[in-house]
């Protein structure tokens, strides 16, 4: 039997196709075959905004295996760990992933429909383990937001690639090694 792990692609026009696929397809060949990556298409992913995206992750996580792993790209991530925060699963879900995710609160960007996340680690099952990756070389989400989220999600595994960019340089070769070591 087969791993799931539901990538959360970011915004931007184009990203689903364009540019979070080389994400996708960097962790498939990490992982291999005994994974299955899903990989939904967001709505109206030129404008992302969370009453949009909110709906459309509630339902990719109820369709999903127990004990998936769930990835979220920019502010993917950060849709996906506030989705996650608000709404009890019935899924026990092995991890969650946030990548380069922008934090939103006191000191990150502010948001008109995404929550601050200040106290996210509580608000999220206490035996899910948390990963954070951020590169180094970062230029759309800055290196502070890794510092905000670590401090929201005290429990989180913090990951610095040092000379990635917000894509990791479409390298995913550090995820797939966490995502693997929880089996």
């Amino acid at each position: 039997m087969t791993k799931q792990v539901l990538f959360v692609q970011g915004g931007g026009e184009g990203t689903h196709d364009d540019w979070d696929d080389k994400l996708v397809a960097s962790l498939k060949r990490e992982l291999g075959p005994r994974y299955s990556i899903l990989y939904p298409r967001m709505p109206d992913e030129a404008e992302p905004s969370y009453a949009a995206w909110k709906p459309a992750l509630v339902e990719e996580i109820a369709g999903l295996d127990d004990d998936a792993i769930v990835v979220g790209h920019s502010i993917g991530g950060t849709v996906l760990i506030n989705v996650l925060t608000e709404l009890p699963t019935a899924h026990k879900l092995s991890a969650v992933l946030l990548i380069a995710a922008p934090f939103v609160g006191e000191g990150g960007w502010p948001s008109d429909d995404v929550a601050p996340m200040d106290n996210a680690g509580a608000r999220l099952p206490p035996a899910t383990p948390v990963y954070l990756f951020q590169g180094s070389d970062d230029d759309t989400t800055p290196a502070v937001h890794l510092d905000l989220y670590a401090r929201a999600i005290p429990q989180a595994h913090v990951r610095r690639l040092e000379s990635r960019d917000h894509q990791l340089n479409n390298d995913m070769t550090e995820v797939a090694e966490e995502i693997r070591a929880l089996a």
